[in-house]
């Protein structure tokens, strides 16, 4: 009988979905394990085979887990908002919600085609309005909170409210903006309302103020950082720019050390919590505070050197701060413009990564040294970030190299104030080996002594105090976009008001456009029904506005991290129209137990929803302060991908004509250059000369015209990617199918590596570049599973992607090495399919001892792996014990029935058939995992080498189990040792049991 796999999968998947046979239960006798991966987005593309892996090491385990006897929660959603969708919107006027639907539909197909132990019952998707109600939900509780820095947690808005009226503000310990004023009970019972609520959004856990933002003009929105790449946005490649707007702004500052303490407890890769230790940032130093010559204004920094206060030449703005507008000159305006607007096409990752590049501005106005009363000239600077700290620096050139450079660069004074120390070609950095000098009340102190003196001696005269830093920033949480959360926000006389939870959600309404509205404002703007009526307590027209009781809505969405924050709670009662969860199902699951996806979601997804969960358990609605006990970050499976070499030219003249040949005459006709070509014209002026030749007797043969020069620019000549589908395995482009595969290189001209044009019918092969990559649908180098299943099956791409090598690191993707794992699988299923016309054969026989030892180092080895997520070796573990087996022609149940459980995690669909096969009526996913013992391994006897004064002269086979004198007894009674021994009688005999004998004498 042969192995027909395609049948068989689907045989068994319908059996999973019609039984639910990986349905979980809320509340069990078993144990509970929570087993998650990280939230999918389905695109418009689907799944190509580097997606699946992290999921098929997760479902490897929750199966196992089955099998170890646990309750196991493993669900599946769509994290369904985000920008691609609307992207697609705006070009083809579909509604994001219908193309959403349409790639669920085949993400779905897709997963379910790989056999993974989801509980479907349990989908989420963020887009729907009975998930978001809850995101709408939680957002609304975080507005009615603020963090008590005595009790170091979130409390309820109207906790902080009875402070005011009783006592005001003054002993109030609060995290909130810094720019807060004093008032007393009676001040604030005097206030009017609209002040009232003014002063609350100076404390709220999220809050609405003017922020520096990532703005990308041509997607019509607010990027964040981890959305930003090379300086452009990550969708599209767009130029983004830095722009103040008014945002909602989410306090994840306050948690900033118990999110650094928080990763003491979780077991999460090292690498991962460097990245959130390194993004959150803390620092120990002190405030320091610079009056500005002839203002009232003053200059705070946050320095981490504050021993280092007598070095200060110099002060640098951030070109975006506040003040810089106030302070500078007449003269030096134009000149401060300038560089703002050109920092403005800066990204503040481009500003951080950028050292190189030193650029600034002199604002014409000075500070006032806290102890000299010396005058420091106040510049503007790139380097500087107006979210950091408090976007000023005082500058020491001296101990820090950005300083040094930027003072070398603009001839500014470079003072030395450290002891024995040459500065004249670099700063000195080295804090541990500072001694102060020149520094008046801190010369002769070491670092840490000169640190504490200077903090006490500036609290001393009021200009600053000690303090600890971080690099943490809230985080923006508005965006100019259609397709997301809506906020549950209506505006009274400019202030927010929250819908009440019972008019919940508040649903996406329908617009004709999905751009921004030719105002500006967002494309929420474009909705003609969008505005609140508090009496009827529904979403009615704009056009209602100006009646008493309706306002209007906020017209921006929440950002993708929202929906992703919390959806691995809602999954544990994600049913439930009247919580968020039951407190029965939190405390039932509690937290993830392993949870599995990419490191690029460190400071961003990762990092959001930690702070989500902590603000959860603040509030009493979460038993952990941490969401996932283990993570895994999978690594990524690479791609060959495939390059063309394209060949940028400057149009030539065309002497019959006297004139310049335009670029749209050539701009359709696209020149490639094979890859060896490619290699030597970028080395060889003379290929390069003669490849000019033949280049412009090809054009002048297109044009009909006496071209006089042809410039080829190496610098032009750009690697493109083709689709691999497009080259065969000798890496030889398909010309015609490359011509056809995009309409712009339909006119394409084609240069072999011996420098002669391709034409139909010749002998000469373009060959394509090759370069391992990120498997990415935009490097057309990604392999659709959908074909692997078709001819190999699931299982075989499930054991295969495990056998490409250890789980956290990159492999490369070679569809031939699949076959390894699919012959496996064929030879496994003919083990069982032993009689005649491969019919399926089982013995009730007692396997030999052979047979045992082969299951048994198997069972030992699969659950080691499994444990230590160690995939890949399990499967070279399967591949030896089915040699064994078939070799041993082991056929007895005892062996075989165990063996297809051992296999079910990885390839659980042959599992399920043979199981079904070898009599079981229901399904292999819950059988008991088998249990070693150690007996069938231990060996039992020994080939004891039998040496006569240190040289063997022959071997025994005896029993492990014979004691040192039984041993020696029976050597001395072999005929061998009698003839070695020739009638004398040995000295003495040394035995080591399980080791050797030796007679000596």
């Amino acid at each position: 009988m042969q192995y027909n796999f395609n049948e068989i999968e689907a045989k068994w998947q319908e059996y999973w979905a019609e039984n639910q046979t990986f349905k979980a239960e809320n509340g069990s006798e078993k144990e509970k394990f929570y087993v998650l991966d990280m939230f999918p987005y389905p695109s418009g593309a689907g799944l190509h085979v580097g997606h699946p892996l992290g999921y098929i090491a997760s479902d490897i385990y929750a199966r196992y887990k089955r099998h170890k006897g646990f309750n196991v929660l493993h669900p599946q959603g769509y994290d369904s908002f985000g920008l691609p969708a609307e992207q697609y919107a705006i070009q083809t006027g579909q509604h994001p919600a219908v193309t959403t639907a349409a790639n669920v539909k085949t993400y779905r197909r897709q997963l379910d085609q790989l056999g993974f132990s989801f509980d479907w019952s349990r989908e989420v998707r963020t887009s729907s309005p009975e998930y978001y109600k809850w995101t709408q939900w939680i957002f609304i509780q975080i507005f009615n909170s603020w963090y008590n820095k005595d009790a170091d947690k979130a409390e309820d808005i109207e906790t902080l409210i009875s402070k005011f009226s009783s006592d005001g503000n003054a002993n109030v310990n609060a995290v909130c903006d810094d720019d807060i004023i004093s008032f007393s009970a009676d001040d604030w019972n005097a206030f009017s309302d609209v002040k009232k609520q003014e002063i609350l959004l100076q404390y709220r856990l999220t809050y609405l103020a003017d922020t520096e933002v990532n703005w990308c003009p041509p997607l019509g929105t607010v990027l964040a950082n981890d959305e930003i790449v090379n300086g452009v946005s990550e969708r599209g490649g767009h130029p983004v720019v830095r722009k103040k707007m008014t945002q909602w702004s989410m306090r994840i500052s306050a948690y900033a050390q118990r999110l650094l303490d928080g990763l003491a407890k979780i077991d999460w890769p090292q690498p991962l919590k460097d990245s959130q230790t390194n993004w959150i940032g803390r620092s120990q130093g002190a405030s320091a505070v610079f009056n500005v010559k002839g203002h009232d204004e003053k200059i705070e920094v946050f320095t981490t050197r504050p021993d280092t206060i007598f070095g200060v030449s110099f002060m640098t703005l951030a070109p975006e701060h506040e003040l810089v507008s106030e302070i500078t000159t007449a003269e030096q305006k134009a000149e401060v413009e300038a560089y703002i607007e050109a920092t403005a096409k800066r990204s503040e990752r481009d500003r951080m990564a950028d050292v190189k590049t030193i650029s600034g501005a002199f604002t014409g106005a000075y500070a006032e040294h806290p102890f000299t009363k010396e005058p420091i000239p106040i510049w503007i600077g790139d380097y500087v970030l107006a979210g950091y700290g408090t976007g000023a620096v005082m500058s020491v050139p001296c101990g820090d190299q950005r300083d040094y450079d930027f003072a070398k660069h603009f001839n500014i004074d470079i003072p030395n104030i450290f002891e024995g120390v040459d500065i004249s070609e670099e700063a000195f950095a080295d804090k541990e080996k500072t001694v102060i000098a020149n520094s008046d009340f801190l010369n002769g102190l070491p670092y840490k002594k000169a640190m504490k003196l200077a903090i006490y001696e500036l609290e001393k005269i009021g200009h600053g105090e000690g303090k600890i830093n971080y690099r943490l920033r809230d985080a923006v949480f508005s965006r100019q976009r259609y397709w997301g959360e809506p906020f549950p926000v209506y505006y009274v006389d400019g202030m927010p008001q929250m819908i009440n939870k019972a008019h919940l959600p508040i649903e996406l309404p329908e617009v004709e456009k999905y751009l921004p509205t030719e105002t500006g404002e967002p494309p929420l703007g474009n909705a003609e029904v969008w505005a609140w009526d508090t009496v009827a307590n529904k979403v009615v027209n704009n056009s209602e506005i100006n009646n008493t009781t309706v306002f209007p809505l906020e017209l921006n969405t929440m950002p993708g991290w929202a929906g992703s924050s919390q959806y691995f709670n809602r999954y544990m009662d994600p049913h439930n129209n009247e919580e968020i969860f039951s407190k029965d199902a939190i405390d039932y699951w509690q937290d993830v137990d392993l949870y599995i996806g990419g490191s690029e979601h460190a400071t961003g997804h990762l990092l959001y929803s930690r702070f989500w969960q902590k603000f959860m358990f603040d509030k009493g609605l979460v038993p952990k302060d941490e969401f996932a006990k283990k993570l895994i970050n999978q690594g990524m499976i690479t791609g060959t991908s495939a390059f063309a070499y394209r060949v940028d030219i400057t149009p030539g003249f065309d002497s019959n004509n006297d004139r310049l040949l335009s670029d749209e005459e050539i701009i359709n006709t696209k020149i490639f250059i094979s890859k060896n070509l490619y290699e030597n014209i970028m080395v060889d002026n003379d290929v390069l000369a003669n490849f000019q030749i033949d280049l412009k007797s090809t054009l002048v043969g297109i044009f009909g015209s006496s071209l006089v020069k042809v410039d080829v620019d190496r610098n032009r000549i750009l690697p493109i990617h083709v689709d691999v589908s497009l080259v065969n395995s000798s890496d030889e482009l398909d010309i015609d199918g490359f011509k056809n595969w995009l309409s712009e290189y339909k006119n394409s001209i084609f240069f072999s590596n011996s420098g002669r044009v391709i034409l139909g019918g010749d002998n000469e092969k373009y060959i394509v570049g090759r370069e391992v990559e990120k498997m990415s649908k935009s490097k057309y180098n990604v392999v659709n599973p959908d074909a692997i299943c078709e001819e190999y099956g699931a299982d075989s791409l499930r054991l295969y992607e495990m056998f490409l090598g250890p789980l956290e690191q990159s492999k490369p993707w070679n569809t031939a090495g699949i076959t390894g794992a699919h012959g496996f699988l064929k030879k496994m299923w003919r083990q069982y399919h032993t009689g005649a016309d491969g019919a399926f054969v089982v013995s009730e026989e007692e396997p030999s001892k052979e047979s045992w030892k082969t299951l048994h180092k198997t069972i030992k080895k699969v659950e080691e792996d499994i444990e230590n997520f160690s995939f890949n070796t399990s499967v070279s573990t399967f591949m030896i014990c089915v040699n064994e087996l078939s070799s041993q022609k082991c056929v007895s149940r005892k062996v075989l029935e165990p063996l297809a459980i051992l296999v079910s995690p990885y390839a659980p669909h042959i599992a399920e058939e043979l199981w079904s096969k070898l009599g079981h009526a229901d399904s292999i996913a819950t059988a008991v995992f088998p249990k070693f013992e150690e007996k069938y391994i231990k060996e039992s006897d020994k080939e004891y080498p039998i040496s006569f004064n240190g040289k063997m002269k022959f071997t025994m086979q005896l029993s492990l189990d014979l004691t040192k004198d039984e041993i020696e007894a029976t050597v001395m009674a072999h005929e061998k040792t009698q003839q070695q021994l020739a009638g004398r009688t040995p000295k003495k005999v040394i035995v080591v049991p399980g080791k050797i004998v030796n007679i000596v004498g």
